[in-house]
Protein backbone atom coordinates (compact mmCIF):
# COMPACT_ATOMS: atom_id res chain seq x y z
CA UNK A 1 0.00 0.00 0.00
CA UNK A 2 1.24 2.72 -1.20
CA UNK A 3 1.10 5.96 1.64
CA UNK A 4 0.69 8.85 -0.77
CA UNK A 5 -2.14 6.97 -2.75
CA UNK A 6 -6.18 6.48 -1.20
CA UNK A 7 -6.79 3.63 0.40
CA UNK A 8 -10.14 2.11 2.03
CA UNK A 9 -10.80 3.17 6.01
CA UNK A 10 -14.21 2.29 8.10
CA UNK A 11 -15.70 4.30 10.43
CA UNK A 12 -17.53 2.82 13.26
CA UNK A 13 -20.68 4.29 15.06
CA UNK A 14 -23.34 4.32 16.91
CA UNK A 15 -26.70 2.22 15.77
CA UNK A 16 -28.87 5.47 14.16
CA UNK A 17 -25.92 7.85 13.31
CA UNK A 18 -24.84 6.02 10.21
CA UNK A 19 -26.61 8.61 7.47
CA UNK A 20 -25.03 11.75 10.08
CA UNK A 21 -21.42 10.21 9.92
CA UNK A 22 -22.10 9.90 6.18
CA UNK A 23 -22.66 13.99 5.75
CA UNK A 24 -19.94 14.79 8.06
CA UNK A 25 -17.50 12.43 6.20
CA UNK A 26 -18.98 14.19 2.51
CA UNK A 27 -18.23 17.49 4.15
CA UNK A 28 -14.97 16.60 5.48
CA UNK A 29 -13.48 15.55 1.97
CA UNK A 30 -13.64 11.88 1.78
CA UNK A 31 -14.10 9.78 -1.24
CA UNK A 32 -16.37 6.60 -2.40
CA UNK A 33 -18.16 7.51 1.22
CA UNK A 34 -20.44 3.91 1.53
CA UNK A 35 -22.87 3.28 4.55
CA UNK A 36 -23.02 0.39 6.49
CA UNK A 37 -24.39 -1.28 9.60
CA UNK A 38 -23.27 0.95 12.53
CA UNK A 39 -20.63 2.01 10.18
CA UNK A 40 -19.54 4.27 6.94
CA UNK A 41 -17.01 3.06 4.42
CA UNK A 42 -14.45 5.62 2.58
CA UNK A 43 -11.18 6.14 1.02
CA UNK A 44 -8.65 9.19 1.99
CA UNK A 45 -4.81 9.39 2.68
CA UNK A 46 -2.95 9.16 5.30
CA UNK A 47 -3.84 12.82 6.02
CA UNK A 48 -7.80 12.71 5.98
CA UNK A 49 -6.72 9.64 8.66
CA UNK A 50 -5.35 12.32 11.01
CA UNK A 51 -8.20 14.44 10.05
CA UNK A 52 -10.92 12.26 10.51
CA UNK A 53 -9.29 10.77 13.88
CA UNK A 54 -9.20 14.68 14.81
CA UNK A 55 -12.30 16.19 13.75
CA UNK A 56 -15.41 13.46 13.10
CA UNK A 57 -18.13 14.04 15.85
CA UNK A 58 -19.57 11.09 15.38
CA UNK A 59 -17.36 8.31 14.47
CA UNK A 60 -16.15 5.79 17.62
CA UNK A 61 -12.81 4.30 15.77
CA UNK A 62 -11.48 4.93 12.17
CA UNK A 63 -10.09 1.94 10.99
CA UNK A 64 -7.83 0.49 8.03
CA UNK A 65 -8.66 -3.01 6.73
CA UNK A 66 -5.39 -4.96 5.32
CA UNK A 67 -6.58 -8.37 4.45
CA UNK A 68 -9.53 -10.18 3.96
CA UNK A 69 -9.54 -14.26 4.18
CA UNK A 70 -12.50 -17.05 3.94
CA UNK A 71 -12.97 -18.84 7.25
CA UNK A 72 -14.90 -22.04 8.64
CA UNK A 73 -13.44 -22.66 11.81
CA UNK A 74 -10.27 -21.69 14.33
CA UNK A 75 -7.74 -23.61 12.64
CA UNK A 76 -8.39 -21.41 9.01
CA UNK A 77 -8.58 -18.54 11.12
CA UNK A 78 -5.46 -19.41 12.19
CA UNK A 79 -4.22 -19.95 8.89
CA UNK A 80 -5.42 -17.08 7.56
CA UNK A 81 -3.47 -14.40 10.25
CA UNK A 82 -0.40 -16.53 10.16
CA UNK A 83 -0.49 -15.67 5.99
CA UNK A 84 0.28 -11.99 6.78
CA UNK A 85 3.66 -11.33 6.92
CA UNK A 86 3.67 -9.50 10.34
CA UNK A 87 6.80 -7.97 10.06
CA UNK A 88 5.85 -5.70 7.83
CA UNK A 89 3.63 -4.50 11.00
CA UNK A 90 5.19 -5.06 14.06
CA UNK A 91 8.89 -5.42 15.65
CA UNK A 92 9.45 -8.31 18.18
CA UNK A 93 10.02 -5.17 20.66
CA UNK A 94 6.58 -3.90 20.28
CA UNK A 95 2.92 -4.84 21.69
CA UNK A 96 -0.21 -5.55 20.64
CA UNK A 97 -4.08 -5.86 21.20
CA UNK A 98 -6.91 -7.69 19.50
CA UNK A 99 -10.36 -6.78 19.51
CA UNK A 100 -12.59 -9.30 17.52
CA UNK A 101 -16.48 -8.68 16.47
CA UNK A 102 -18.15 -11.71 16.04
CA UNK A 103 -21.63 -11.80 13.30
CA UNK A 104 -21.10 -15.80 12.57
CA UNK A 105 -23.00 -18.52 13.16
CA UNK A 106 -19.65 -20.78 12.70
CA UNK A 107 -18.18 -18.94 16.32
CA UNK A 108 -19.32 -18.10 19.73
CA UNK A 109 -16.40 -16.51 21.60
CA UNK A 110 -14.73 -13.44 20.45
CA UNK A 111 -12.58 -13.73 22.89
CA UNK A 112 -11.36 -16.84 22.01
CA UNK A 113 -10.62 -15.78 18.28
CA UNK A 114 -8.59 -12.84 19.77
CA UNK A 115 -6.62 -15.65 20.98
CA UNK A 116 -6.28 -17.74 18.48
CA UNK A 117 -5.52 -14.90 16.34
CA UNK A 118 -2.80 -13.56 18.87
CA UNK A 119 -1.03 -17.00 18.84
CA UNK A 120 -0.79 -17.04 15.25
CA UNK A 121 0.85 -13.40 15.39
CA UNK A 122 3.36 -14.61 17.90
CA UNK A 123 4.08 -18.01 16.76
CA UNK A 124 5.15 -16.80 13.27
CA UNK A 125 7.81 -14.10 15.11
CA UNK A 126 8.61 -16.80 17.41
CA UNK A 127 9.52 -18.84 14.35
CA UNK A 128 11.57 -16.29 12.90
CA UNK A 129 13.54 -14.81 15.60
CA UNK A 130 13.07 -16.93 19.01
CA UNK A 131 11.36 -13.99 20.87
CA UNK A 132 7.96 -12.58 20.32
CA UNK A 133 5.69 -8.83 20.29
CA UNK A 134 4.03 -8.96 23.81
CA UNK A 135 0.60 -8.44 24.49
CA UNK A 136 -0.39 -4.62 25.66
CA UNK A 137 -4.48 -4.44 26.53
CA UNK A 138 -4.11 -0.93 27.29
CA UNK A 139 -1.42 0.69 25.20
CA UNK A 140 -0.14 -1.21 22.24
CA UNK A 141 1.93 -0.26 19.50
CA UNK A 142 -0.71 -1.70 17.12
CA UNK A 143 -4.33 -2.37 18.31
CA UNK A 144 -5.87 -5.02 15.74
CA UNK A 145 -9.42 -5.36 14.93
CA UNK A 146 -10.77 -8.64 13.68
CA UNK A 147 -14.61 -8.31 11.72
CA UNK A 148 -15.70 -12.07 11.36
CA UNK A 149 -19.15 -11.83 9.11
CA UNK A 150 -20.76 -14.92 8.34
CA UNK A 151 -17.56 -16.94 6.71
CA UNK A 152 -15.56 -13.68 5.98
CA UNK A 153 -12.46 -12.40 8.24
CA UNK A 154 -11.46 -9.12 7.75
CA UNK A 155 -8.16 -7.70 9.73
CA UNK A 156 -7.85 -3.77 10.65
CA UNK A 157 -5.91 -1.48 11.70
CA UNK A 158 -7.41 0.42 14.61
CA UNK A 159 -5.94 4.25 14.17
CA UNK A 160 -7.44 5.47 17.05
CA UNK A 161 -6.30 3.76 19.85
CA UNK A 162 -8.71 4.85 22.69
CA UNK A 163 -12.43 5.56 21.17
CA UNK A 164 -12.96 8.72 19.66
CA UNK A 165 -16.06 9.01 22.07
CA UNK A 166 -13.35 9.68 24.88
CA UNK A 167 -12.95 13.45 24.18
CA UNK A 168 -10.47 14.13 27.37
CA UNK A 169 -12.52 17.13 28.45
CA UNK A 170 -14.81 15.17 30.83
CA UNK A 171 -13.58 14.61 34.30
CA UNK A 172 -16.61 14.40 36.38
CA UNK A 173 -19.10 12.05 35.79
CA UNK A 174 -22.39 11.32 37.21
CA UNK A 175 -24.76 8.09 37.14
CA UNK A 176 -25.65 6.76 33.59
CA UNK A 177 -23.63 9.79 31.78
CA UNK A 178 -23.92 10.58 27.77
CA UNK A 179 -21.66 9.31 25.14
CA UNK A 180 -20.04 11.94 23.72
CA UNK A 181 -20.18 10.26 20.34
CA UNK A 182 -24.21 9.78 20.82
CA UNK A 183 -24.29 13.49 22.03
CA UNK A 184 -23.04 14.83 19.16
CA UNK A 185 -25.09 12.47 16.65
CA UNK A 186 -28.61 13.82 18.84
CA UNK A 187 -27.62 17.89 18.47
CA UNK A 188 -26.39 17.22 14.57
CA UNK A 189 -29.59 15.25 14.03
CA UNK A 190 -32.10 17.94 16.16
CA UNK A 191 -31.31 20.32 13.13
CA UNK A 192 -30.01 22.87 15.06
CA UNK A 193 -28.53 26.22 13.78
CA UNK A 194 -25.87 26.62 16.05
CA UNK A 195 -27.36 30.51 16.34
CA UNK A 196 -30.22 30.24 18.35
CA UNK A 197 -30.47 29.63 22.07
CA UNK A 198 -29.66 25.38 23.01
CA UNK A 199 -31.11 24.29 26.03
CA UNK A 200 -30.57 21.23 28.13
CA UNK A 201 -32.66 21.71 31.23
CA UNK A 202 -31.43 18.28 33.02
CA UNK A 203 -28.23 18.37 31.98
CA UNK A 204 -26.26 16.03 34.02
CA UNK A 205 -22.69 16.40 33.75
CA UNK A 206 -22.40 18.64 30.82
CA UNK A 207 -22.12 16.30 27.70
CA UNK A 208 -24.72 17.68 25.43
CA UNK A 209 -23.71 21.28 26.69
CA UNK A 210 -20.21 21.02 25.63
CA UNK A 211 -21.02 19.39 22.61
CA UNK A 212 -23.48 22.14 21.59
CA UNK A 213 -20.45 24.53 22.08
CA UNK A 214 -18.05 22.47 20.20
CA UNK A 215 -20.49 22.52 17.14
CA UNK A 216 -21.38 25.49 17.17
CA UNK A 217 -17.76 27.15 17.65
CA UNK A 218 -16.24 24.55 14.96
CA UNK A 219 -13.66 23.11 17.86
CA UNK A 220 -12.43 19.95 16.74
CA UNK A 221 -13.40 16.92 19.18
CA UNK A 222 -10.16 15.75 19.21
CA UNK A 223 -9.13 19.50 20.67
CA UNK A 224 -8.52 17.72 23.94
CA UNK A 225 -7.58 14.07 23.11
CA UNK A 226 -3.50 13.75 24.35
CA UNK A 227 -2.64 10.91 21.67
CA UNK A 228 -4.15 8.39 18.69
CA UNK A 229 -3.58 4.88 18.05
CA UNK A 230 -1.69 5.81 14.64
CA UNK A 231 0.81 8.04 16.37
CA UNK A 232 2.46 4.72 17.88
CA UNK A 233 2.63 3.67 13.67
CA UNK A 234 6.51 2.97 13.24
CA UNK A 235 6.63 0.53 10.24
CA UNK A 236 2.84 0.49 8.65
CA UNK A 237 2.13 4.18 7.91
CA UNK A 238 4.82 5.51 10.34
CA UNK A 239 3.13 8.24 11.89
CA UNK A 240 4.47 11.35 10.24
CA UNK A 241 4.56 14.38 13.29
CA UNK A 242 4.45 17.03 10.53
CA UNK A 243 1.63 16.15 8.63
CA UNK A 244 -0.35 15.66 11.58
CA UNK A 245 0.69 19.21 13.08
CA UNK A 246 -0.20 21.14 10.28
CA UNK A 247 -3.70 19.12 10.32
CA UNK A 248 -4.36 20.06 13.59
CA UNK A 249 -3.30 23.58 13.19
CA UNK A 250 -5.36 23.75 10.19
CA UNK A 251 -8.90 22.59 12.12
CA UNK A 252 -7.62 24.79 15.34
CA UNK A 253 -7.62 27.99 12.83
CA UNK A 254 -11.17 27.12 11.82
CA UNK A 255 -12.37 27.51 15.27
CA UNK A 256 -14.79 30.25 15.68
CA UNK A 257 -15.91 32.37 18.33
CA UNK A 258 -19.80 33.21 18.44
CA UNK A 259 -21.51 33.80 21.58
CA UNK A 260 -24.76 31.80 21.28
CA UNK A 261 -26.70 31.23 24.46
CA UNK A 262 -26.03 27.65 25.69
CA UNK A 263 -28.14 27.32 28.94
CA UNK A 264 -28.05 23.72 30.94
CA UNK A 265 -30.07 23.54 34.29
CA UNK A 266 -30.01 20.76 36.89
CA UNK A 267 -31.96 19.96 40.28
CA UNK A 268 -28.99 18.77 41.98
CA UNK A 269 -26.15 21.77 43.18
CA UNK A 270 -23.49 18.55 43.52
CA UNK A 271 -24.24 18.12 39.78
CA UNK A 272 -24.65 21.42 38.48
CA UNK A 273 -21.16 21.87 40.01
CA UNK A 274 -19.30 19.05 37.92
CA UNK A 275 -21.21 20.13 34.65
CA UNK A 276 -19.59 23.58 35.63
CA UNK A 277 -16.12 21.98 36.42
CA UNK A 278 -16.74 19.77 33.20
CA UNK A 279 -17.48 22.83 30.99
CA UNK A 280 -14.55 24.88 32.56
CA UNK A 281 -12.03 21.82 31.14
CA UNK A 282 -13.71 21.88 27.62
CA UNK A 283 -12.91 25.98 27.83
CA UNK A 284 -16.19 26.57 26.40
CA UNK A 285 -16.87 28.44 29.68
CA UNK A 286 -17.43 31.67 28.27
CA UNK A 287 -20.76 30.29 26.22
CA UNK A 288 -22.29 27.52 28.16
CA UNK A 289 -24.06 28.71 31.13
CA UNK A 290 -25.84 26.16 33.85
CA UNK A 291 -28.21 27.31 36.35
CA UNK A 292 -29.03 25.24 39.32
CA UNK A 293 -32.56 24.69 39.39
CA UNK A 294 -35.47 22.50 38.30
CA UNK A 295 -36.54 22.16 34.67
CA UNK A 296 -39.53 24.23 35.50
CA UNK A 297 -38.01 26.80 37.00
CA UNK A 298 -35.41 27.43 34.35
CA UNK A 299 -34.64 30.95 33.02
CA UNK A 300 -35.90 30.06 29.34
CA UNK A 301 -34.92 33.57 26.46
CA UNK A 302 -37.39 34.34 24.63
CA UNK A 303 -37.46 33.50 20.91
CA UNK A 304 -37.02 30.38 18.91
CA UNK A 305 -34.48 27.36 20.11
CA UNK A 306 -33.45 23.97 20.55
CA UNK A 307 -33.87 21.87 23.88
CA UNK A 308 -32.05 18.29 23.68
CA UNK A 309 -32.35 16.48 26.93
CA UNK A 310 -31.46 12.85 28.06
CA UNK A 311 -33.65 12.53 31.29
CA UNK A 312 -33.79 9.29 33.28
CA UNK A 313 -35.05 6.39 32.06
CA UNK A 314 -35.99 4.36 34.81
CA UNK A 315 -33.35 2.53 35.66
CA UNK A 316 -31.59 5.61 37.25
CA UNK A 317 -34.96 6.05 39.51
CA UNK A 318 -37.79 4.75 41.15
CA UNK A 319 -40.28 3.28 38.81
CA UNK A 320 -43.46 5.36 40.58
CA UNK A 321 -41.62 8.77 39.93
CA UNK A 322 -41.14 8.17 36.20
CA UNK A 323 -44.94 9.07 35.11
CA UNK A 324 -44.76 12.12 37.39
CA UNK A 325 -41.44 13.30 35.74
CA UNK A 326 -42.52 12.44 31.77
CA UNK A 327 -45.69 14.19 32.60
CA UNK A 328 -43.96 17.19 33.93
CA UNK A 329 -41.40 17.37 30.72
CA UNK A 330 -44.66 17.87 28.65
CA UNK A 331 -46.18 20.07 30.69
CA UNK A 332 -42.68 22.86 31.15
CA UNK A 333 -42.45 22.40 27.23
CA UNK A 334 -45.92 23.84 26.56
CA UNK A 335 -45.88 26.55 29.26
CA UNK A 336 -42.37 27.43 29.10
CA UNK A 337 -40.59 26.44 25.41
CA UNK A 338 -42.95 27.75 23.10
CA UNK A 339 -41.19 28.71 19.70
CA UNK A 340 -38.59 26.09 20.27
CA UNK A 341 -38.00 22.00 18.61
CA UNK A 342 -37.78 20.04 22.10
CA UNK A 343 -36.22 16.70 21.08
CA UNK A 344 -35.99 13.69 24.11
CA UNK A 345 -33.88 10.67 24.13
CA UNK A 346 -35.28 7.77 26.44
CA UNK A 347 -35.62 4.01 26.16
CA UNK A 348 -38.73 4.02 28.49
CA UNK A 349 -41.00 3.85 25.64
CA UNK A 350 -44.10 3.86 28.21
CA UNK A 351 -42.83 6.85 29.68
CA UNK A 352 -43.32 8.65 26.36
CA UNK A 353 -46.57 8.00 26.69
CA UNK A 354 -46.92 10.45 29.78
CA UNK A 355 -45.26 13.48 28.07
CA UNK A 356 -48.67 14.21 26.48
CA UNK A 357 -47.68 15.74 23.38
CA UNK A 358 -47.70 14.20 19.98
CA UNK A 359 -43.84 13.56 18.58
CA UNK A 360 -43.34 14.99 15.17
CA UNK A 361 -40.35 12.69 14.40
CA UNK A 362 -39.49 9.51 16.15
CA UNK A 363 -35.35 8.38 15.65
CA UNK A 364 -34.23 4.82 17.08
CA UNK A 365 -30.97 5.03 18.81
CA UNK A 366 -28.80 2.88 21.31
CA UNK A 367 -27.41 4.31 24.18
CA UNK A 368 -24.93 1.91 25.13
CA UNK A 369 -27.26 -1.22 25.46
CA UNK A 370 -30.18 0.57 25.84
CA UNK A 371 -32.42 0.76 22.56
CA UNK A 372 -33.85 4.31 22.63
CA UNK A 373 -36.42 6.51 21.01
CA UNK A 374 -35.16 10.41 20.03
CA UNK A 375 -38.76 12.62 20.21
CA UNK A 376 -38.84 15.98 18.95
CA UNK A 377 -42.53 17.80 19.86
CA UNK A 378 -42.80 21.38 18.46
CA UNK A 379 -43.68 24.26 20.80
CA UNK A 380 -45.67 26.28 18.14
CA UNK A 381 -45.81 29.93 19.03
CA UNK A 382 -49.52 30.25 19.52
CA UNK A 383 -51.95 27.17 18.32
CA UNK A 384 -50.88 24.90 16.44
CA UNK A 385 -53.65 25.55 14.16
CA UNK A 386 -52.76 29.44 13.43
CA UNK A 387 -49.17 28.74 13.07
CA UNK A 388 -49.96 25.94 10.09
CA UNK A 389 -52.62 29.04 8.81
CA UNK A 390 -49.84 31.25 8.77
CA UNK A 391 -47.39 28.90 7.09
CA UNK A 392 -49.84 28.76 3.94
CA UNK A 393 -50.35 32.47 3.77
CA UNK A 394 -46.79 32.97 3.38
CA UNK A 395 -46.63 30.33 0.50
CA UNK A 396 -49.40 32.23 -1.10
CA UNK A 397 -52.40 29.41 -0.28
CA UNK A 398 -55.91 30.45 0.26
CA UNK A 399 -57.66 30.05 3.29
Amino acid sequence: MKEETDFKMIAKTIFGLEEVLSTELQRLGARNVEVLNRAVSFTGDKGFMYKANLCLRTALRILVPIETFKVSDEKSLYEGIQSINWENYLDVTDTLAIDTVLSSDLFTHSQYLSQKAKDAIVDQFRAKHGERPSVDLDNPTLRIHLHVFADTCTVAFDSSGESLHKRGYRDKTNLAPLNEVLAAGMILLSGWDKRSTFIDPMCGSGTLLIEAAMIANNIPPGYYREEYGFEKWKKFMAFDQELFNMIFDSAINKITNHEQKIIGCDISRNVAKKAKENVKLAKVDDIVTIQTCAMQDMEVPAGRGVVVMNPPYGERMVKDNIEELYKSIGDTFKKNFSGFDCWVISSNMEAFKHVGLRPSRKIALFNGPLECRFMKYEMYQGTKKTHKLEGRAENGERN
